[in-house]
Parts: structure tokens; C-alpha cells; sequence
């Protein structure tokens, strides 16, 4: 049941597993490259110099910079380039050159890039994919820079955080783009149920209990959910993830246990849909739409779907918020990060922050169902205002959430590690071990990747 983020490329919202394949990729591939990389001469166009993560930014803004973005060239080709033009105006002298890299195999490019010494001076990253740049000195810590550092009141202080890395004190990337989003749900199958329509589940307690009701009333023909809990629902629960340290993960306590003991009672029951195991966010977003599943999470993109492919279900929505134990919803982020080797940090750093200020994210979040990172930019009316359509009362309601809003998914939780998790807590739900047995061996394995790098 994990909320939205951003997709690079659409920037439309989807539950992690639909998230850009390059992220899929393994984050040890990408680290393994970038410690060969901070021993390589670096001496591509673009980048070079000292290879300090904390290099002086100060100077005059000028000369040559090479930005790279995830897959957004086909549909934000004519935004990108008016931004670049506008901030060479303001700035003679300079020039920005565009890269827009596909979404496949991004990861990979990263990394060959980083190998190779041709890092471009402002990338496009989730914190994921910064953290092992960050690691191996390759990435600007925006905090040490003086230049860098003075923005830091600017971005909301989740946002700002969100590439921070447990080992490291320091910031990695200018914050971009936010998402999260709500919880959907069928208030046809809720009445049919016998359970109010008007009052969705707020807790997990309330979740579970209307989960097993509604699949006692319909004979298990109706799941509530239709995904196995990834990282971000322990976080959501309330679970620790981490040791305070950041050196092991701990979401294996007692309160983990529980979670996923409370998730094999729903499959049990049929209210975890049997599919769950192997489902996409394609196929959950399908059961939803036939009416097979009561409950999915989604985004105001979703609502254009609905009325087009299930008008039905669209008369019946139900928009709630995302549960959560914490009080704090989950919620994605994409950033810009400089890269410490540039031979023109004033103007990538300058170009970092242009793209991210406070009037182009707002700029931005205008054309596509994104959410701006900058303090204050949440209080806009658009944010804020509804006008009696469904768009924007998810709008306003994501918007809300975001401001005290967290990102559950660790940094260093790499794709290798959320597949151990994965296949773990299938072989709980399927009774093949124990929900505490399940999590000792997922935490196990992914203590092990993670010494491995």
C-alpha cells in the first residue's frame, strides 16, 4: 500500500515498482563505478579540476555546463529550453548544454559516466542514485559550499534532508520535485460490505479490521489490497528501519513483525489480494478498475483514467489520505546534483539552484502533477484552493501532506535489497516461514549487500 512518487520522464505518479527501470538497476553496480571513477583522472568536457566533494563554488558565473535529465525530452523539450535560455541571459557568458538520457539503463549511464570521468556537471538523481556518488567524492556537498549552502532556507527542510547519508554529514543534491499521493478507494464495495462509504479506514488498526470484513462479506471475491508491504509501508508503521548509526537495518523489531503478521492474516482471508506476490502496478491498477480491489493508491493522473476507462467506478471514488502510524505521509523526491569535479562550479551551482527556486518549480508543477520542494511554494492557492473538482482536491490534500511529509525509503536501500524483501515477506504470506523469521532473513541479507558496498 505505498503512496506515489515521481517518475522521471512523465513525472507521473505510480506505487515504487512502477518507478523508471533505471532505477531498478543494482545500486552496487553504481557504486563499484564510482570508486574506480574517484581514482581516474578526470579530464572530460564539462568536469574536472579538484576532486574535493566540498569544492568552492564562489566566482563568477560563466563558462560551459552540461546538464543531464532522466527522460524528459519528449515531453518537456520546450520548458527546458526556454529555462536554459532564460538563465543564459541572465547570466552572459554562459551556455548550458542539455542531455536528456532514456530511462532505461540510467543507472548504468551514471555509472560509465562517473567511470569514465565524464560526469556532467548537474545531473538529474532520486538519493539513491546520489548516494554512491556522494560516497566516492564525486558529488558537491551543498552544505560545506558557501555559495551552495546559502539556499538551504529556501527548500523545504524534508526536502533538503533527503539525500543526506547515514556515514556522511552533508547534502548531495538540490532538491527538485516532490510527489506523494492519496488513497483511493470503492465506495460501492465498501457499502456493499455493510461498511460506511463516507468513513474510510484512517489507521492501520481500521484498515486491517475493514479488510477481513470486506472479504468475509463477499466470500474473498473482493481483496481491499493488492500489494505486499515494500520499505516504505514499515516506515509509514511506524517500523525502524535503521539503526541510528546507519550502519544495519532493524526493520526486523517487533513492531515489523507485527506489520507483516497483520498483512499474512489479510492474505490468508483473501482481503490481500492472491495475485499480490507478483503484482505490477499495471495489474493492481487493473484489479481496482474491474472492481476486483477496494483500495489502491494512486494520484490525480489516476482520476483522468477513471472516467475515461471506468466511468462506474469513477461515479463511486472514494479520496482518502494515505494511513500512517507516524502522522507523517511518504512522499519521493528528485534532485539536482553538482558534481564536485566540475571546471565550472559558480555557474552549475547557479544553474542547480535556477532550475529549483522557488518560481520555476512552481513553473513546472503547473505543466504535470508534480509538487514543488521550496518553502512556502505549498502555500500557493493552487495548492491550497479547491474548486469543487476531484484534480484538485487531491491537489490540495497531497500538498497538505507534504510539508511534514517523509521519505521512508532509505538511501542506501538498494533494488538488490528490495527484492530481498520482497521474496522474503512472499514466503511469510504463503505460511512457508514465520513473519519474524521472514524479516531476520531479509535483514540478514541486506546487512550483507549493504557491506558490500
Amino acid at each position: 500500500m505505498s503512496a506515489s512518487e515521481p517518475v522521471a520522464g512523465t513525472v507521473a505518479v505510480a506505487r515504487r515498482p512502477k518507478e523508471s527501470p533505471a532505477v531498478r538497476i543494482s545500486r552496487r553496480t553504481l557504486a563499484t563505478a564510482v570508486v574506480v571513477a574517484a581514482l581516474l583522472p578526470l579530464s572530460a568536457c564539462g568536469t574536472g579540476g579538484d576532486d574535493s566533494s566540498s569544492g568552492d563554488a564562489s566566482g563568477k558565473i560563466q563558462g560551459d555546463i552540461t546538464f543531464q535529465t532522466w527522460n524528459l525530452r519528449a515531453n518537456f523539450k520546450p520548458y527546458f529550453e526556454g529555462l536554459i535560455s532564460d538563465f543564459e541571459h541572465k547570466y552572459p557568458g554562459t551556455h548550458v548544454k542539455w542531455v536528456d538520457q532514456p530511462a532505461e539503463g540510467y543507472a548504468d549511464k551514471i555509472s560509465a559516466e562517473a567511470a569514465g570521468g565524464s560526469l556532467p556537471d548537474v545531473v538529474n538523481v532520486s538519493p539513491d542514485l546520489a548516494a554512491p556518488l556522494a560516497k566516492a567524492g564525486l558529488a558537491l556537498d551543498l552544505d560545506k559550499d558557501k555559495t551552495a549552502a546559502k539556499y538551504r532556507s529556501e527548500y523545504l527542510p524534508g526536502a533538503w534532508s533527503s539525500t543526506a547519508v547515514p556515514g556522511l554529514s552533508g547534502t548531495w543534491a538540490f532538491p527538485w520535485y516532490l510527489n506523494t499521493g492519496p488513497l483511493f478507494y470503492n465506495k460501492a464495495l465498501f457499502k456493499e460490505a455493510g461498511l460506511n462509504p463516507d468513513q474510510p479506514p484512517k489507521t492501520y488498526a481500521d484498515l486491517f479490521k475493514d479488510g477481513l470484513e470486506i472479504a468475509k462479506k463477499t466470500d474473498g471475491k473482493v481483496a481491499t489490497l493488492s500489494n505486499v508491504p515494500a520499505i516504505e509501508d514499515f516506515g509509514r508503521y511506524g517500523v525502524p528501519q535503521m539503526n541510528k548509526e546507519g550502519t544495519a537495518f532493524a526493520f526486523n523489531d517487533a513492531k515489523g513483525v507485527e506489520l507483516l503478521t497483520k498483512y499474512k492474516e489479510l492474505y490468508d482471508a483473501k482481503a490481500l489480494d492472491p495475485q499480490a506476490l507478483a503484482a505490477t502496478p499495471e495489474s493492481a491498477g487493473h484489479k481496482f478498475l474491474t472492481g476486483a480491489v477496494a483500495m489502491n493508491p494512486g494520484s490525480a493522473l489516476d482520476l483522468k483514467n477513471f472516467k475515461t476507462q471506468a466511468p462506474s467506478l469513477y461515479k463511486n471514488i472514494g479520496i482518502t489520505d494515505q494511513i500512517t502510524s507516524t502522522g507523517h505521509a511518504n512522499m519521493y523526491v528528485m534532485g539536482l546534483l553538482v558534481s564536485s569535479q566540475s571546471k565550472q562550479k559558480p555557474a552549475a551551482v547557479a544553474f542547480a539552484h535556477f532550475v529549483t527556486d522557488a518560481q520555476h518549480q512552481m513553473s513546472f508543477a503547473k505543466k504535470v502533477a508534480i509538487f514543488p520542494s521550496t518553502a512556502g511554494s505549498l502555500d500557493n492557492p493552487y495548492f491550497t484552493k479547491e474548486d469543487g473538482t476531484d484534480e484538485t482536491r487531491v491537489r490540495v490534500a497531497a500538498a497538505k501532506s507534504l510539508k511534514t511529509a517523509v521519505n521512508y525509503t532509505p538511501v542506501l536501500f538498494s533494488d538488490q535489497m528490495k527484492t530481498a524483501l520482497q521474496q522474503e515477506v512472499a514466503k511469510a504470506l504463503q505460511g512457508k516461514q514465520s513473519p519474524k523469521q521472514a524479516l531476520d532473513n531479509a535483514v540478514k541479507a541486506c546487512d550483507q549487500l549493504l557491506k558490500q558496498g
